[in-house]
């Protein structure tokens, strides 16, 4: 299985140097590319490929005088740096992202290796340049396959390793007990919640730092453009949105965690995050709670230890039907948290129903995919 992990760096001063040569060739070449594929589509009317037209033409640039100096950094990086984007172009074709834009200096730094690396027990070794210092808190069992040195817009440095562990992959689950199967409900209020009936709360970090956020970037806004204290405080803005990053991974990583290894199945409903961060009113919340990751964490936590992960319809009516008759209302508001059965007279919290049903879709659907469910 591939496994990856996130070191922190530690370069020498001359190091610091030539990895910002390094990051600028890399800029230089996307943003190169993304030039000459913009105006040969507008003057000549020609689609240049990035891989087959683009990338052929580095060779060439780096034996004349004018672009001489990109042979000063590792080949493979700078060829990556094409090959990102094509990435770019073909997400953008296939309405996965946006038209892709020209990078800047100032943004968070990246450079893809992937031959003649290796990783120490205190250093991670990369072409063209003597050991980097490094933190290596994770033991590496298997063979590295490629690395990515990144500088964040703190002005830190970090590797990240991408590796081989020579495990196989552990077996799905064919019998799943219904006593450990789980429903959940994600939300705004209640983080998730679960068909067991218990509520997760979200520490919500980016709203509990809203205030220190808003002082940091008026203080930046003062600042003269250019200046060495206009940079400080830019930092200081960029250490507080990282921290609210690294808050909200904390919590999504130890919940999942912890989910994962209690349950034998994780059930979910399929959301269209995108179309629900067009609400203004709601966008800033939703991002806040970071409901896609958390998912995505789930998931690939449950197929490393071999269980269950389903994702139910998205127009599968979750809230607004009965857990104990199956009963369906027509119409239910966003506001009433809680509701009376007309057909049983059961009551339900709605998001405590929600998960119970979204459960017993998960178990059907199991069923229909030839999995055994046990009744205990």
């Amino acid at each position: 299985m591939k496994k990856a992990a996130v070191f922190r760096l530690y370069p020498t001063a001359e190091q610091e140097h030539y990895l910002a040569g390094l990051f600028g060739a890399v800029r230089f070449c996307y943003n190169k590319g993304l030039e000459l594929k913009i105006h040969y589509y507008k003057v000549k009317g020609v689609n240049l490929h990035p891989i087959h037209d683009i990338k052929k033409l580095l060779p060439i640039a780096k034996k004349s005088r004018k672009y001489g100096w990109l042979a000063d950094y590792d080949s493979i990086a700078l060829q990556e740096s094409v090959r990102n984007l094509h990435t770019a172009f073909s997400r953008f074709f296939k309405k996965e992202g946006g038209f892709p834009h020209f990078k800047s200096r100032r943004a968070e730094q990246s450079s893809y290796h992937c031959t003649r690396i290796s990783v120490g027990d205190d250093f991670v070794k990369v072409p063209k340049m003597e050991p980097i210092k490094a933190v290596i808190h994770r033991k590496i069992d298997g063979k590295v396959k490629s690395i990515t040195l990144s500088m964040d817009t703190c002005g830190d440095y970090w590797a990240s390793i991408l590796y081989d562990d020579d495990q196989t992959e552990v077996a799905l689950e064919t019998t799943v007990r219904e006593s450990k199967m789980l429903g959940l409900d994600v939300g705004i209020e209640t983080f998730c919640t679960c068909s067991n009936g218990k509520k997760i709360k979200s520490p919500k970090p980016f709203k509990r730092a809203m205030k220190k956020l808003k002082k940091a970037q008026r203080a930046l806004s003062r600042k003269k453009m250019g200046g060495k204290n206009r940079e400080k405080a830019r930092k200081r803005l960029a250490k507080l949105h990282r921290r609210v990053a690294r808050v909200r991974a904390d919590f999504q990583h130890k919940t999942s965690r912890r989910l994962v290894d209690e349950n034998q199945a994780l059930i979910f409903e399929t959301l269209r995050i995108k179309n629900m961060m067009k609400n203004h009113h709601l966008a800033g919340a939703i991002a806040d709670v970071g409901w896609g990751e958390f998912m995505r964490q789930c998931e690939y936590k449950a197929k490393q230890k071999g269980k269950v992960f389903v994702k139910i319809g998205t127009f599968f009516a979750s809230s607004k039907t009965c857990s104990a008759c199956g009963h369906r209302l027509q119409t239910l508001s966003l506001a009433t948290r809680d509701w009376t059965c007309p057909h049983c007279g059961a009551h339900h919290d709605r998001d405590v129903n929600a998960s119970l049903n979204i459960k017993q879709e998960g178990i059907r659907m199991l069923k229909a995919a030839g999995l055994t469910v046990l009744r205990s």
